[in-house]
């Protein structure tokens, strides 16, 4: 039996790959949803209530879709959508954020966390205020990395360009004492060889987005919506609002297990 609906994934881009990897890992029962609203990318330097209302354009389309779980792929949505979206729609929804707070938390022993996102999630110190009320005594350091995403989305994440943009952004953090870097962003695991290289591998790199789905693993069983494993060839749709050529290259090099051929949708039309 199992419940055969599928899981939705919204994200700003195809950033949220990174979690959708993850669950085609965690989750190889589950039929996905993925829409990447790549047009109008990156969400970071955004008004919130734009963010907002991109997102419930997300879900909304993915809601059509029937879908039994959402996962808001996407730290800036998720910082600032949320719990909107909680009280509005019917079905359970997950962001990124506190799982990969959690994550830090366990991984930390000389309670120094460093946190690297958009301009819209460091500025709506989320993770600040989760990691703070779980333990007080961290010490957080926080940084906006702007040009992080955009490399992402233009398939330049393992660039010359790449590893100078990481290296001058990551300067601040540079003596901060850190001892584990949550990737508050979900473009910036593609980035996550350059990012390691530069903090050091004494640092403990964090994906918030791939903790995520521990979470979702957790909810399916909580609600009992998971599909059994009877279901040996599990349906994948893609989504994009921008170029599909783009997201098609991206996605299948960076989801090597299956072939992705997304489609065009206009969210704005919708």
């Amino acid at each position: 039996m199992g419940n055969k609906r599928a899981i939705g994934l919204i994200d700003s881009g195809v950033g949220g790959l990174t979690v959708l990897k993850e669950a085609l890992k965690q989750l190889p029962n589950e039929n996905l949803i993925y829409l990447g609203d790549t047009a109008r990318c990156p969400y970071g330097p955004r008004p919130a209530e734009q963010v907002i209302a991109f997102t419930r354009q997300m879900t909304r389309f993915l809601i059509q879709k029937e879908i039994k779980l959402l996962v808001i792929a996407c730290n800036t949505a998720t910082a600032v959508a949320l719990d909107i979206i909680r009280q509005e729609i019917q079905i359970p929804v997950v962001g990124v954020i506190l799982p990969g707070t959690r994550a830090a938390v366990k991984a930390t022993n000389n309670y120094k966390i460093g946190v690297i996102g958009t301009e819209g999630t460091i500025k709506s110190a989320s993770y600040q205020k989760a990691l703070q009320s779980k333990t007080p005594n961290i010490t957080v350091h926080s940084l906006a990395c702007p040009k992080f995403a955009p490399l992402v989305e233009s398939n330049q994440f393992s660039s010359p360009v790449a590893k100078k943009v990481v290296a001058e952004t990551l300067l601040p953090l540079q003596y901060s004492g850190m001892d584990t870097l949550i990737l508050g962003c979900t473009h910036y695991p593609l980035l996550r060889p350059i990012i390691q290289n530069i903090v050091g591998s004494n640092v403990h790199l964090i994906d918030s987005g791939a903790e995520t789905v521990g979470e979702v693993s957790v909810l399916l069983d909580y609600f009992a919506i998971a599909n059994s494993s009877d279901n040996k060839t599990p349906n994948y749709e893609f989504y994009t609002t921008g170029s599909t050529k783009m997201f098609d290259e991206i996605a299948n090099e960076w989801l090597n297990d299956i072939f992705v051929q997304s489609k065009h949708v206009d969210l704005e039309g919708n």
